[in-house]
């Protein structure tokens, strides 16, 4: 018979290892979803908020429906690439990148999948409200973002692998992402909202270079046939540099547009860490990488968030 002190012991040594467990399958969850990468959903929205403020439009709830939706499918896009890229043996142990989940044993292809599918079903729910405020075209947009995050590197002909990942981050990531919030906000678009679309969009595709430029060797082996991959890394290289001098060139543009806005040159206090960034694209190699792929996404945040205090005030 247990005395109550045995008791107790047992039941709060059972309670340490639930609570261990569920912390371990926390971090990996956290792992999966690689929240670093979650910005480059996030900014974008911001930026069509920022441009729809100034026109006089803004509803919170419409914002906050718009960033989850983004964000989740950004988090299933995620989950998608885990599960495929080990699948298609693109993700090896010689990976350079972040660890992912599937390829290291912390989870099975089916439970990424599972989580995938719950993920998207979330965004599908934030989806429907935001398809009745905004129409059709609001449903074209949701289903092709998730049509396209899971064939970025699934299905038949993973579009990641036949060099057209920078095309996809470009307009869905950039013109899509920021014409998109717009609209919702004011149930039109403007060429405004493209020029600033494709200034995210260049940043974001821009991220992506790196992220392919440190995997060409392994995206090689694995018959990826990224840019970087097709061109060599002289090529990509140049791409990063043109993506980022453009980012500065369009808000210029924009602010003669607008008669001389001149509170779009706040975007110019990035400028000496996108100089930065582009000299360490041509001097890092293999894993030193990382540091430019984490440093490229702060520097998107802290350049959407100047831009668009920029375009609002």
């Amino acid at each position: 018979m247990l005395s109550k002190k045995n008791g107790n012991q047992i039941s709060g040594n059972l309670n340490d290892f639930l609570n261990s467990q569920i912390n371990v399958m926390i971090k990996t969850w956290c792992i999966a979803i690689r929240p670093k990468t979650l910005p480059a959903a996030a900014a974008p929205v911001v930026v069509g908020m920022a441009l729809a403020y100034r026109d006089s439009h803004f509803h919170p709830v419409i914002l906050i429906a718009t960033l989850a939706a983004a964000i989740l499918i950004q988090m299933g896009t995620n989950l998608a690439n885990d599960v495929y890229d080990f699948l298609k043996g693109s993700d090896t142990e010689n990976r350079l990148g972040p660890v992912r989940v599937t390829q290291s044993g912390m989870m099975t292809p089916d439970q990424v999948k599972k989580g995938m599918s719950a993920i998207f079903i979330v965004a599908i729910f934030f989806g429907l409200y935001l398809a009745w405020i905004g129409g059709w075209p609001i449903v074209w947009i949701g289903l092709a973002s998730i049509i396209t995050g899971i064939a970025y590197t699934g299905g038949p002909y993973p579009l990641g692998y036949h060099g057209w990942g920078d095309a996809f981050v470009f307009i869905f990531f950039g013109l899509i992402a920021v014409s998109g919030t717009y609209y919702l906000q004011t149930n039109t678009v403007s060429p405004d909202t493209f020029l600033a679309g494709a200034v995210m969009g260049m940043i974001s595709t821009a991220i992506l270079v790196v992220n392919n430029l440190r995997d060409v060797n392994e995206d090689i082996q694995s018959k990826k046939r990224t840019l970087a991959v097709r061109f060599g890394k002289r090529f990509v290289m140049t791409e990063y540099l043109i993506l980022l001098t453009f980012a500065y060139i369009i808000p210029v543009w924009m602010a003669l547009r607008w008669n001389n806005h001149l509170p779009l040159f706040l975007t110019l206090f990035s400028l000496p860490i996108a100089v930065q960034l582009s000299i360490s694209v041509w001097t890092s190699k293999g894993k030193e990488l990382n540091n430019v792929l984490s440093g490229t996404s702060r520097f998107l945040i802290l350049y959407s968030l100047l831009f668009s205090l920029g375009i609002i005030l």
